[in-house]
């Protein structure tokens, strides 16, 4: 008969203590830390804000001011008028404004959805080895390396053009007629542009989750009889999707501000079909020269844009927390 004693149960249900994460840590140093030690910390940043603030905040407060103006240049004789919110007004009942809003989340949501189908397929095929295959890596990255306008014109001249485009091309071969791609075809001609210039951004993400992802993970999903479709519905693309989910969100955030491939490839057109935010911006202040409407659609451009950002950190803060309760 074996006798338990209570010190020895005690012992027994007794559990280490958990160590402290790095956030905690870092929470309580701060709270130990006083006011005047608390400055000092902070002060090498001062320089910093202080820039910040004068090159981003206070243009910012211009355009607000200008934004409640009447102010057009092509008629200086009117000076400027105080008309408060008239300018928001005009531009949330401007027909052209619903159709830049409508054209920028279609071609936004277009080209980073294709771009990270194409991305998460060019991840999968780098992430097996095979002879050249940091030639190919390279060749893959590249046009994300090249500037956007001229990347613009090199579809334009070179892929687009119907006389001598590459696009039209095979199509000679068979006696087809040319096609005038841009015209018949302008918003997937730039969307077609903007997927070529970030599927090697998408492809970079996925392929640095793919590297994360653990060996004996996959192992044990083909010991226990999957199929490669299997391990990567089941086992990979659940590991790929705080990755892909970041891919998606930062590329929303930069190529809602499209504007090179629109302005030298179809200049908005055919009509306002490529019109976007950016670029119906630019034709209201160096077109028509309306600076009081022009900075109206800079502040909802600005605002909007805040919003979509904020969501993106808190979603992107949540996915590194997650890593963090994991790890």
């Amino acid at each position: 008969m074996t006798v338990t004693t209570p010190d020895a149960g005690r012992a027994a249900t007794t559990r280490p203590a958990r160590k402290p994460s790095q956030r905690q840590q870092l929470k309580a140093q701060k709270r130990a830390m006083t006011p005047k030690e608390r400055f000092v910390r902070r002060l090498p940043l001062l320089p910093a804000l202080v820039l910040t603030i004068i090159v981003t905040q206070l243009p910012f407060v211009v355009t607000l001011y200008y934004s409640t103006l009447d102010w057009n240049l092509l008629h200086p004789e009117d000076g400027r008028r105080f008309v408060g919110l008239s300018n928001y007004t005009q531009a949330f009942t401007d027909e052209t404004f619903r159709t830049a809003a409508l054209n920028t989340v279609l071609m936004t949501a277009s080209a980073v959805l294709i771009s990270m189908l194409f991305g998460v397929g060019c991840a999968m095929l780098l992430d097996r080895k095979f002879f050249g295959r940091g030639v190919v890596r390279t060749l893959l990255i590249s046009p994300f390396l090249v500037m956007p306008v001229a990347a613009a014109l090199l579809w334009k001249y070179a892929a687009y053009n119907p006389v001598f485009g590459l696009l039209n091309a095979p199509a000679a071969l068979f006696g087809a007629e040319p096609t005038d791609w841009v015209s018949k075809f302008p918003v997937a001609s730039i969307v077609a542009v903007l997927v070529w210039q970030w599927t090697p951004f998408m492809t970079l993400i996925v392929l640095a989750g793919l590297q994360s992802q653990s060996l004996e993970t996959m192992e044990a999903a083909r010991v226990d009889g999957a199929g490669p479709w299997q391990a990567f519905r089941f086992v990979t693309f659940p590991h790929l999707r705080q990755y892909i989910e970041l891919g998606l969100l930062l590329g929303s955030i930069y190529l809602v501000q499209t504007f090179d491939a629109i302005f030298t490839i179809t200049q908005g057109g055919p009509g306002t079909a490529t019109t976007n935010l950016p670029y119906f911006l630019y034709l209201e202040a160096f077109r028509a020269f309306d600076i009081g409407q022009a900075a109206a659609l800079g502040v909802v451009v600005v605002v909007a844009t805040i919003i979509v950002s904020t969501f993106a950190l808190r979603v992107i803060s949540s996915l590194f927390k997650g890593t963090e309760a994991h790890a």
